[in-house]
This record gives C-alpha cells, sequence and structure tokens, in this order.
C-alpha cells in the first residue's frame, strides 16, 4: 500500500456541493486497474532518480484517485509530483495489470492546466515561467513557418561560426535561462532547407501509395530526415504524398496540459489528409505518430459527448504508421550499401512503449551491410527529452541524460540511432558536451546511405 506522506494535506471532507474535483470525469476504473504491485517502478525514469514512491507510477496513480475521492486537496506539492512525470508510458510496458497510464496522467494535466490559467502566475508549479510556455511552447513551436523564421538568426550565426564565440564569451549567458537551454539543444541547421515536393513518385513496382506527416519542429530542425525518409519510401516502392496544408500533431499542447487547442490541430489534420486513395500516413517522430495514434483517445477525453468526432479522429488514428512499422509489413527492399560503423539504437519512449515499436526498426537496420548493431544497456529508459520536457523541467531532464549518455559511451557505438526527434535533440547535445564524437541518427537517414551507395561521414 503506497502511504500518503505527511507533506500532502488532506482534502476538505465536505467541499461545496458545485466544486468538482479535477479528474472525477476520468473512467474511475482505470485508476482500480492498479493493482499496486510496483512491477512499473523499476521502469519510471523519475522513481529511478529520486526514489520517492510519489514520483512512480502507482504513487502518482494513488495520488491522481486520492484527490478524485476528496482524500486530498490538488496542493502545489500534489501538482509538482504530477508535473515530474515525463509521460514516457514505460510503465504501461511494464504493468501486468494493463494500466492505461496515459488515459489517466493526461486528462488528468488537462484540468490542472485549466485551473492554472484561471490563477495568477505566480500560483503555478511548474518551473517553466508562464511566457515561456504561452509564447514560446505553445505560440511558435507547434507552427513550421514560424518556428524556421525564428530560426533564421541561428542558422546564420552557425553559418558565420558566430555561435561558438557567443559561447566563448558568455553572450548566450544575457539570455534568459529557458532561451539559453533552447539555444544549447540546437542540432547543425542547413542554410537553406529545401522543400518537400507535394508528390515523389515510387521508384520500380509500385507497391503502395502514402501520405508522409512533417509536423512541426521536425519539419523546421530535421527537415533532411524528412528526404532521407522519402527517398527509403521511394526505393520501396511508394508513391508519397505530401500534403500541404498540415499542422503540429498536437502533442505540445496535450501532454502540458492544454486540451482545446490539440483538439483544433487534430481536425485540421484530419481535414487535411481525409483521402481514400492512400494505404498509410508515415510519421518518422516517435512523439508525432504516438499523438497521432491517440486522437480518438483524446477526442473521447476531451469531448467524451461528441461521438461522430470520436469516430472521425479514431478512423484517422487507424491509418497512422511509423515508418520502422510499416516497411517492416510491407517488406523491405534490401539495402546494398555498405555502412561499416558500430551502432547503438535507443528506444523512443512514444514508439518503444506507447506504440509497441519495438523490434522492427532494429529488423531494419540489421539488413544493411556492413552496419553492427551493439546493445545498449536501459535502452528503453527516458532520455529526459519527453517533447517539451527538457524546457520545462531542466533538472530532472539533465538526471537522465546524463544517464544515457553514460550507457551510450559504454557501448563504443560511432552511432547512435534515434527514431523521435526530441530525443535526437537531448542526446546529440549530451554527447557535444561531452565532447564525443558520435553521430545521432535516424534509421531512414542510415538506409537511405545504403541505398544510394554513400558512406556517412560527420
Amino acid at each position: 500500500m503506497v502511504k500518503l506522506p505527511t507533506e500532502l494535506p488532506i482534502a476538505n471532507q465536505n467541499p461545496p456541493e458545485a466544486e468538482r474535483p479535477i479528474g472525477a470525469d476520468i473512467v474511475y476504473d482505470r485508476f482500480l486497474d492498479c493493482v499496486h504491485c510496483g512491477l512499473c517502478t523499476a521502469a519510471c525514469p523519475t522513481y529511478l532518480e529520486t526514489g520517492n514512491e510519489n514520483d512512480s507510477p502507482r504513487g502518482r496513480i494513488y495520488l491522481m484517485r486520492a484527490v478524485v475521492d476528496g482524500k486530498l486537496d490538488l496542493s502545489p506539492t500534489v501538482e509538482r509530483h504530477l508535473d515530474l512525470c515525463l509521460d514516457c508510458r514505460s510503465c504501461e510496458t511494464a504493468c501486468p495489470s494493463g494500466v492505461q497510464y496515459g488515459r489517466l496522467i493526461e486528462p488528468f494535466r488537462v484540468e490542472m492546466q485549466q485551473r492554472r490559467a484561471e490563477q495568477p502566475a505566480s500560483a503555478t508549479t511548474s518551473s517553466a515561467p508562464r511566457w515561456f510556455r504561452d509564447w514560446i511552447l505553445y505560440g511558435i513551436f507547434p507552427f513550421p513557418g514560424r518556428m524556421r523564421l525564428t530560426l533564421w538568426p541561428a542558422r546564420i550565426m552557425q553559418w558565420l561560426k558566430l555561435d561558438k564565440l557567443a559561447e566563448a564569451t558568455g553572450l548566450f549567458k544575457l539570455m534568459p535561462k529557458s532561451l539559453q537551454r533552447m539555444q544549447s539543444l540546437l542540432p547543425r541547421l542547413s542554410l537553406t532547407p529545401r522543400a518537400l515536393p507535394t508528390f515523389l513518385p515510387a521508384i520500380g513496382t509500385k507497391r503502395a501509395k502514402v501520405a508522409l506527416f512533417t509536423g512541426c519542429v521536425a519539419d523546421a530542425m530535421f527537415r533532411h530526415v524528412h528526404w532521407a525518409t522519402a527517398r527509403v519510401l521511394q526505393a520501396n516502392g511508394c508513391d508519397v504524398i505530401v500534403p500541404r496544408g498540415q499542422v503540429c500533431c498536437g502533442a505540445i499542447h496535450y501532454h502540458s496540459g492544454s486540451g482545446d487547442p490539440a483538439l483544433e490541430l487534430a481536425e485540421t489534420n484530419v481535414g487535411i489528409f481525409a483521402r481514400d486513395d492512400i494505404d498509410a500516413v508515415i510519421v518518422n517522430v516517435a512523439g508525432c505518430g504516438s499523438m497521432l495514434k491517440d486522437y480518438g483517445h483524446m477526442s473521447h477525453e476531451l469531448k467524451p459527448q461528441d461521438k461522430a468526432r470520436y469516430d472521425r479522429l479514431s478512423r484517422f488514428a487507424g491509418k497512422i504508421q511509423d515508418v520502422s512499422q510499416f516497411l517492416a509489413e510491407l517488406g523491405l527492399v534490401a539495402p546494398t550499401g555498405q555502412i561499416p560503423y558500430k551502432a547503438a539504437y535507443h528506444d523512443a519512449c512514444h514508439l518503444a512503449h506507447a506504440q509497441k515499436v519495438r523490434e522492427q526498426p532494429r529488423d531494419l537496420l540489421a539488413q544493411i551491410p556492413g552496419l553492427e548493431l551493439v546493445p545498449l544497456v536501459e535502452s528503453d529508459i527516458c532520455c529526459g527529452a519527453a517533447g517539451s520536457y527538457n524546457l520545462t523541467e531542466p533538472e530532472m531532464s539533465d538526471r537522465l541524460s546524463q544517464r544515457k549518455l553514460n550507457n551510450i559511451i559504454n557501448t563504443g557505438a560511432e552511432i547512435l540511432v534515434s527514431a523521435n526527434a526530441g530525443c535526437t535533440l537531448q542526446i546529440q547535445a549530451a554527447l557535444s558536451r561531452a565532447g564525443q564524437h558520435v553521430w545521432v541518427a535516424h534509421p531512414m537517414e542510415i538506409l537511405d546511405y545504403s541505398y544510394r551507395q554513400q558512406r556517412p561521414t560527420w
């Protein structure tokens, strides 16, 4: 039995009738699915770091249920334990009872965020200032056009190597801490990223027709991965459509507790991809894929009375496939170019735990001539990126980043394979700070080099 710590205030046992506790609309049986066996604790990144029961999945479930039952007030202390959750879903993989933890923490945090919006900024418990959430996380990140415009100074500075000068002279330290952290995570940016066409034809015998989801941050920072993905799909006999007008998947909003904007973005994407002539909507970012596959769940949690919306979003979600998942099912055309390097594969949380896609990327990589896959200890423990978590919870994020870095260094790998943009940013920044010359690559980038008979350099 999880004991309530003494610092958590017991709730008023006779609240006004009009006050409904946060989480009251969550299906209560989902709380009861947890039998408090504790098998999730060994898989939970925050519990591994803090050893605090309230930072474990079963502890957080107990806290949420106690709030719903009126046994606890949703105090700043309770909120802090819930905010510290990465929503990595590793507990779902470990749980023998099938607890749907994501279906508990996500709607609960949406209601927490709604309550915070009614409070003064000084009353919030998040370590990220409200201006950063409103102007940066919500105002820039979900919009690829704004992201590209915002990144132009960084592109120019990198091209002229002024970023190195600014770092050496300490100029970056004059920026607010949140912006300093953003700058430290930036990858090397292409000066003139080339836009993808709306249609790329299959090479050889046509086997499928797919649409490519490009997202927001991934399109602004990792468009070269989209190009590699499209070329690999073409090499495997796929016509590739890249619809104009697609928007952010909504994960930035929903995972930080902002439900309505996430639902609006979902509706836009469903409309843009609403066509019957495609076999799948392909995603190459684990976090985006997980969010897109969850559209039906999100709709039910936010608007349970709207059955038509739920059906529409669920149908769309059924077409979503991670690119590794799709190619494994389609049957990979054998790549022939030698990639003679040692590589370690990192399991992105929202690919391994949320989408249950684990072996497919490894199976594809194993078919690349010359590539040696070596095991990575704790490959499925979160690296600390978790979408925008590395910006809003820097202390815990850095602890997990260091844990991941140590395990990567111990492999002796020359390439670290990551199928998620956030993981790539987090891990390559950690490697750079440690002076480690390791290429952090998407599986499709390595396959693309092999198909084109080219050897990567970095």
